[in-house]
Formats: C-alpha cells, sequence, structure tokens
C-alpha cells in the first residue's frame, strides 16, 4: 500500500506546505495531528496514528494500523510514547513549542501526548488547521465538483423511487440505495462536539418543526430516541412537503445539497417561503466575494426574509438555527460561518454550503440549499439539481 494512495504526492506537499507557512506565523515548532479527518487531509489516507509536521523539513507519519504502508516518511509504532525518541533517532530536535488538536482530543489522549514530549510547550493548533483547511487547492475542487455532478444524478432519481402510500423512512432508504449505488461512500463526517447522524435527512409534513439536540439547520424526531434526529416514520400524504438532505460524499469531498418535493400542491406560504430561499440564494451568489465578511451575507438573507414577511418560519419554527451556511469538505461544517456573530471573511476558494430554509406549519419544510465556490467573481454553485417544488404524484 502507498502512502498518499489516490492523493498525488505534488498535492499532498502542497497542503503540507500551506500547513508548515501558518505554523512559522503562530509561533508553532511542529504539530502533531491525530484527528482522522486532518490524517486524511495530510496524508491522502485515514490511518490510526499521528502525523508530525515540523516547522519546516519533511512530515513523518507514525501509523499503528494498518500494517503494509511502504514510504520513506512511514515510521511503525506501537504506542506514542515512541514518537519523541525516533525524531531524536532521525536527528529531528524536540520543539519547543508543539501544537495540538484540541477541538478534538479527548483530556486522556492530550495528557498522554504532552507527557511523550517532556519540557515541550502545547498549545492549540485547532484554528490554524481549519483555517488552511478551509481554502481548497485546486485538487480539492475538482474533488468537490465531482462529487457534486454525482449527488445531482441521485436527486434526479427521487421522483422514480417514490411510491404512493411511502412513509419518509422508506423513501430514505430508497435514496441512500440509490447513492451508493452511484458510489456514495456513506460516511458523512462532520466537524463539532456530540454531532451524530446518517446518510440522509428526511422531512416529511410536521416532522420538521420537531426539536432536535443537534446543531442542524432543520430537525426531525427521528426514529428513536439514541439518534433524535431525521425521518420518524411519517406517512407522506396529499399537502406535506418532504425536504431531502443527503449525503454527497463521493470522492472523499462532500457536497451539501437540499430540495423539497411535495405530496400534491402545497399551500401558497410555503411556495412563497420556498421561493424567498431561491431569491436569497440568487442575492448570496452575488455578494459572496473573496473579502465579504460572513456576518453580512447573513444579513442581507435577513433582509430579504423581513421583505417577504417570513420571520416566523425562518430557519426553523419551534426551534431556530444560527446560521444559514457553513463551509464543507473533507466535513461538514468546516470554516466558514455564515452566522450573525460570525468573525469569519471569505476568502478565494472557500467552499460553503448555503440552506436559507422554511418551517411551515401542517406543511413542512421548504427551502433549497446549495453547495459553492467563493471565486473573485462571486459563488460558484456546484449542486446544479433543479431548485423549484418537484410534485412526487
Amino acid at each position: 500500500m502507498t502512502l498518499h494512495a489516490l492523493t498525488p504526492a505534488e498535492e499532498i506537499n502542497l497542503r503540507i506546505a500551506r500547513l508548515q507557512n501558518a505554523i512559522r506565523t503562530c509561533g508553532m515548532d511542529a504539530v502533531l495531528i491525530s484527528d482522522n479527518a486532518n490524517i486524511y487531509y495530510t496524508s491522502g489516507r485515514v490511518f490510526s496514528g499521528y502525523v508530525y509536521i515540523p516547522a519546516t523539513g519533511t512530515a513523518t507519519y507514525f501509523i499503528r494500523r494498518p500494517e503494509g504502508i511502504t514510504d520513506d516518511k512511514v515510521q511503525y509504532i506501537r504506542k506514542p510514547e515512541q514518537i519523541a525518541g525516533l525524531l531524536s533517532e532521525a536527528g529531528v530536535g524536540l520543539p519547543a513549542v508543539m501544537g495540538y488538536e484540541l477541538s478534538s482530543l479527548d483530556v486522556i489522549s492530550y495528557r498522554r501526548l504532552v507527557n511523550a514530549f517532556p519540557g515541550v510547550t502545547p498549545v492549540d493548533a485547532s484554528p490554524i488547521i481549519k483555517s488552511v483547511r478551509s481554502v481548497k487547492t485546486d485538487f480539492e475542487l475538482e474533488q468537490l465538483r465531482q462529487s457534486g455532478i454525482r449527488h445531482q444524478h441521485v436527486y434526479d432519481l427521487i421522483p422514480r423511487l417514490y411510491r404512493e402510500g411511502m412513509t419518509d423512512i422508506e423513501l430514505q432508504i430508497e435514496i441512500e440505495r440509490a447513492s451508493r449505488l452511484e458510489g456514495c461512500l456513506g460516511i458523512f463526517r462532520i466537524a463539532g462536539d456530540s454531532m451524530e447522524f446518517f446518510m440522509s435527512n428526511i422531512l416529511a409534513g410536521d416532522n420538521a418543526d420537531s426539536p432536535t439536540p443537534y446543531d442542524f439547520a432543520m430537525g426531525g424526531a427521528g426514529l428513536d430516541p439514541s439518534l433524535p434526529v431525521g425521518a420518524d416514520g411519517t406517512v407522506i400524504t396529499p399537502g406535506m412537503s418532504v425536504m431531502v438532505d443527503s449525503n454527497g460524499n463521493f470522492t472523499g469531498y462532500m457536497t451539501d445539497m437540499t430540495r423539497v418535493f411535495s405530496c400534491g400542491k402545497l399551500d401558497d406560504k410555503a411556495m412563497e417561503a420556498h421561493q424567498c430561499s431561491i431569491e436569497i440564494c440568487r442575492a448570496l451568489e452575488k455578494a459572496g466575494k473573496p473579502g465579504t465578511p460572513a456576518a453580512e451575507l447573513y444579513e442581507l438573507a435577513v433582509s430579504i426574509v423581513e421583505r417577504h414577511g417570513l420571520e416566523r418560519y425562518f430557519m426553523g419554527h419551534k426551534q431556530k438555527a444560527g446560521f444559514i451556511g457553513h463551509g464543507v469538505g473533507i466535513e461538514i461544517n468546516e470554516l466558514p460561518v455564515i452566522a450573525p456573530r460570525s468573525r469569519d471573511i471569505l476568502a478565494e476558494h472557500n467552499v460553503i454550503a448555503l440552506e436559507p430554509k422554511f418551517v411551515i406549519p401542517h406543511v413542512g419544510a421548504v427551502g433549497v440549499e446549495n453547495t459553492y465556490i467563493v471565486t473573485s467573481g462571486g459563488l460558484e454553485r456546484i449542486t446544479d439539481a433543479p431548485e423549484q417544488i418537484i410534485d412526487l404524484i
């Protein structure tokens, strides 16, 4: 097995160089990575172990599992306490200041790693890693575009998957089957504490108004209290909206897309709110240029909602979400965050999902979600399924 698998070595070297520049700028001498998403970003594959990246020089991959990865930068270990000695044997001095991923390390693991490097000052490297990852390379953008194309193919199939009398979970299963056959990898990586989810969020009717403990734009009661989000077994009946927010991970890089289907005609308020969502997307596509504060995009969206008098239903009804968009890539919920108090500033080649949604009582959820690349001319949409509500009957 090669270390970098399907990712060119030149691409990995570019990412490492970007991280090293950020490491030096922040006054660190090295970072030690152990989070799966960051391991994938810096190696091109997921393994059990650590990536040691010095401020200058060559990264070293300390691997526990799997066996058989061959590369001159790979060192096999049984435990992290071996890393310092192996670095010394290789003539690499220990750093004075080491960065760790404090946003994802548990306390026990953190203490163990700190004790493995006595005399080294530990600092939090999570913000700089997130910032570097938020600006995609050309290779990453192509992976995202390819996911967007295959994601759209799945959504094009949805009207043919529906059968009269279906429940939301039955439709979800058919969508997920079609998605896996299209090549979806299945895993839905989410950044953030206590964020859990399966492949799709299918919300039919008033289940869209069921609050959830998770920080998602839309909720749903779910099938069991152990995973209280999404489809709850609602039978799809006339007058209901069916919101489909399904996994777009076809390449290791995820697009995020939501479309709405209906069982017959929806009421006028729902149709107006859905059109308002599309209007918001068009406005933010023009405004979302490099250098734009993320909070300004949120404020622009709210101004359009207020003009339509739809504030009561925006981003939830019984329980509201505090954002309308987020970064995407290897994970959902990357930077930047499109929220009223966000300090993020859009940068060229950020990739964001915008999801201005509404919940209309006794109808359900409406609105669209698209994935965009931030370009000098605005937001480039890479999820191109039709945005209008599609009648399933």
